[in-house]
This record gives C-alpha cells, sequence and structure tokens, in this order.
C-alpha cells in the first residue's frame, strides 16, 4: 500500500511516522508513506497556500490551486483509490471503514488546516470524508495520522502476530474483553481463576460473554446496529 499526506504543516506527521508500528512497517515494505507540503505548490514568493473566505467570517481557507496542482500531480503518476479530506463536518469513523480501506492500493489524505478548505476542493477532487468524532482539532493533521494507524495495524506483515489485530475492539462489533498478564496475584488483585484454567473452549465463552457485558454498559450502540444491520 502507499499513502499520500497533502498537509500545511507536515513536520506534525514526522515523529508518529517514524515510530512503532508505522515506521516497522514502512521499513519492512508493508507500505510506503510519503508526506507533500501545500506550501510547495505555492505560487507567490512568499508561499501562500490560503486566502480570506468569500461573504466574510472569521478565519482562513486553503485555496484551490495549491491542493489542485499537488492531487493531480499525484493522479497522474499512479491511480487512487480515495482522495480523503478528513473533517469533522462528515461520517465518524468506525472499524468496517478502516476495514474496507486497508484493502486498497494507493490513497491520498488531504489534511485540512486553518478554519478550512475551498468547497471546491471537496466537490472535484475529494471522493471520501471522514470524521474521527464531533469537536473541532487546529488541522487534519492528527485526524490523519489516527486513520493511517488504524489502516496500517491491519496490512498483512505489520504486525508480528496478525491474529492480535484481528482480536481487537469492535472487530466482531463487541468492545475488547479484560485482558491479564503476569503476575497472575499481585497484591491480592487476582486474575480470574478461568485464565489460568487452560481450558480454551471455555476461555473463549467467558471471553465472549464479558465482551458483551462490556458493550452493553459502555456501548450499548454498537449492538444496536448491529441488530439494525440484520
Amino acid at each position: 500500500m502507499r499513502i499520500d499526506i497533502v498537509s500545511a504543516v507536515p513536520e506534525i506527521f514526522t515523529s508518529v511516522l517514524q515510530s512503532s508500528i508505522i515506521d516497522n512497517a514502512q521499513k519492512n515494505r508493508v507500505c510506503k508513506i510519503h508526506v507533500h507540503n501545500l506550501h510547495d505548490y505555492a505560487l507567490d514568493r512568499f508561499k501562500h497556500i490560503d486566502d480570506y473566505p468569500f461573504g466574510g467570517g472569521a478565519g482562513m481557507l486553503i485555496k484551490c490551486q495549491p491542493v489542485f496542482d499537488c492531487i493531480e500531480k499525484l493522479k497522474l503518476e499512479r491511480k487512487y483509490d480515495e482522495v480523503i479530506f478528513m473533517t469533522p463536518d462528515a461520517k465518524k469513523l468506525d472499524q468496517m471503514q478502516v476495514n474496507q480501506l486497508s484493502l486498497s492500493e494507493n490513497l491520498i489524505i488531504l489534511a485540512g488546516h486553518y478554519k478550512g478548505i475551498d468547497q471546491r476542493i471537496r466537490d472535484e477532487l475529494i471522493t471520501c470524508e471522514i470524521s474521527i468524532g464531533d469537536y473541532v482539532l487546529s488541522g487534519g493533521e492528527l485526524p490523519a495520522l489516527v486513520l493511517i494507524d488504524a489502516i496500517v495495524r491491519l496490512l498483512p506483515g505489520a504486525i508480528g502476530d496478525s491474529q492480535s489485530a484481528l482480536d481487537d475492539s469492535f472487530m466482531d462489533g463487541l468492545l475488547e474483553p479484560p485482558q491479564y498478564t503476569r503476575p497472575a496475584d499481585f497484591r491480592g488483585l487476582k486474575v480470574p481463576d478461568i485464565l489460568l484454567s487452560g481450558h480454551h473452549k471455555k476461555i473463549e465463552e467467558w471471553q465472549q460473554n464479558m465482551a458483551l457485558e462490556k458493550t452493553k454498559k459502555i456501548r450499548p450502540d454498537l449492538l444496536e446496529k448491529e441488530g439494525e444491520e440484520e
């Protein structure tokens, strides 16, 4: 997989993309991630990429020209499955969408900044808009990193134990059950006996029941959603 990030503040990505699973995935050639600085596509000597909105109002908008020039250049080089824009006024990201995107070959992720972007960018270039929640951040860089991390960890070879990703919360529509590691008794706080029994079928039943109870308590909406889909 190849992911191209388009951003006005590319330095935000450096640390995360060079750390942990994402870094290992790139070193193992599981994926390639490239960050493109929108300021490199500005036409004036001051490298301006934003301007005041028509009709007035606070804040600045990213202009069409640098975004069109950058994305059109990338699309001449290869075919992209999606051109994604991270924005709070979109459908919220969920595991099902992450699973689908992880099957892509090439993705472009546009991380907005300032007040937002010119609507014509959304109308003409963007094929998929994603929100990570009903709140506003300073820009789309952190949401883009959230999306990239969620996708990359699902790619074959990104995680040493691929089953670990498959067992995570939301993969089966439920939250993950409680997890424990050694020691079995820490300051009198003991691991449930069933997990020490070695009886794999009973352990799986316990984990399923605990996942269901946890989901009912914390995220009952997930169970309602599953019922609607059926």
